[in-house]
């Protein structure tokens, strides 16, 4: 398995550009998964239904399974959120695994830029952000730099600078 992120502010456009990019990687016969870290308390369940309820009555973990699909929802213990090694050990092995979210940590990254955002750009102060994608033209760009809109070269740089698992394990 290898791992690529993609990486810059909210709203910039990071899980747009991933749904393009899966389908792209996908005709190249890669098998693709993703892992998106969230900065709140999110839900996948709804109120009323069985899952929902089985979580507010105290399981720590609910698998729910169909002939389509099945998710395993999981309660992390106060202060005790997964790093994002133990995250990838669950996953079923893939080809590519694109990353939305984890900043810190040493893998490959496209930075999403929209100057728009009057956010500054992440680059300069990682080192494994090694190319930027934006919606502008970009002044005196010291990375490599693609139009939001060439998901054909961005995926190219996907499959040629993502590294192997064992990079971050």
């Amino acid at each position: 398995m290898k791992l690529f992120g993609i990486t810059g502010w909210s709203g910039s456009g990071k899980t747009t550009l991933i749904t393009k990019l899966i389908p792209a990687l996908k005709k190249h016969k890669l098998t693709v998964a993703t892992i998106k870290h969230a900065h709140h308390n999110f839900d996948i369940d709804q109120k009323g239904k069985d899952s929902f309820r089985f979580r507010k009555s105290g399981a720590r973990e609910i698998l729910i399974s169909s002939s389509h699909r099945w998710v395993l929802i999981h309660e992390n213990t106060k202060d005790c959120e997964p790093t994002l090694a133990q995250l990838i050990e669950k996953l079923s092995p893939v080809d590519i695994l694109l990353i939305e979210g984890f900043k810190h940590e040493p893998y490959p990254k496209l930075e999403v830029y929209r100057p728009s955002l009057k956010k500054p750009q992440m680059w300069p102060a990682d080192r494994n952000i090694i190319a930027v994608a934006t919606d502008v033209s970009l002044l005196n760009p010291t990375r490599p730099h693609y139009s939001l809109e060439d998901v054909p070269a961005i995926t190219k740089l996907i499959m040629s600078r993502a590294c192997p698992l064992g990079h971050i394990l």
